[in-house]
């Protein structure tokens, strides 16, 4: 014969065991990383490097995690870059372009040699994975993105 507190051990066990499985869904796949202390950027900004070139792939894949607000300043890859995005809301904008609101599960090509930033959106925080081929140099680095531009007014 079952008593009461049986039963409501029961009860909280299957809960908890629910609540636990559903938790587990929701954490990240890496760990966010360091936080960045380089002068290319506004707000809190986390790294991960996931994977660096060697001498069979001339790519790195690292992590990128924003708070809201957070963004990078204007910026270019020589070889191109893939942002795939992962969690949260953000902006990406090209030089000379509308700036675009980035959802998760999108992707963006940045290609090879244009100016562009990305970031945050003022509200909601976002996380990336960002492939990008090295044979052909570093990220080349501009002036910061201003609040107008941040804002979408240029």
């Amino acid at each position: 014969m079952t008593t009461k507190p049986q039963v409501k051990f029961a009860a909280i066990l299957v809960f908890t065991t629910l609540a636990w499985g559903a938790v587990a869904q929701q954490s990240p796949i890496f760990p966010k990383g360091e936080l960045s202390s380089t002068p290319n950027h506004q707000g809190n900004v986390w790294l991960n490097e996931l994977s660096g070139p060697d001498s069979t792939f001339a790519y790195n894949i690292a992590q990128a995690v924003f708070v809201p607000g957070a963004r990078l300043d204007w910026h270019m890859h020589p070889a191109g870059q893939i942002l795939l995005f992962t969690e949260g809301t953000g902006y990406y904008q090209e030089r000379g372009k509308p700036r675009q609101t980035v959802h998760k599960g999108e992707i963006i090509k940045c290609q090879p040699g244009v100016e562009h930033w990305h970031g945050a959106t003022p509200t909601s925080g976002v996380t990336y994975l960002a492939t990008t081929p090295t044979q052909k140099g570093k990220t080349i680095w501009f002036k910061r993105v201003t609040d107008d531009e941040y804002a979408g007014k240029k």
